[in-house]
């Protein structure tokens, strides 16, 4: 596998190129560092951030979801639009 393989492959297995996937994964990445420094101090002052971790679990769940279903769509029509050309 080529280097330049390494990078694209599973960006372009989500419908997106390298740049979008970084910055994607960028977001996720922040919110992910969210989330851990509010449990953290949830665990010292459980009166803190009570709903703040499962909140970023579910905007991450919820933005995942969103782009899948985004690329199974473009997927499909693209699929669909080969077959009616054939």
């Amino acid at each position: 596998m080529s280097l330049k393989a390494k990078f694209t492959e599973h960006p372009a297995s989500v419908g997106e190129s390298y740049r979008e996937h970084f910055v994607m994964a960028s977001g996720f990445s922040l919110v992910m560092l969210k989330a851990a420094f509010c449990c953290g101090v949830h665990a010292i002052l459980p009166f803190a951030f009570e709903k703040t971790g499962s909140d970023c679990i579910t905007e991450l769940y919820d933005r995942m979801v969103t782009n899948r279903n985004r690329v199974e769509a473009e997927k499909r029509a693209a699929s669909e639009s080969t077959a009616e050309a054939a």
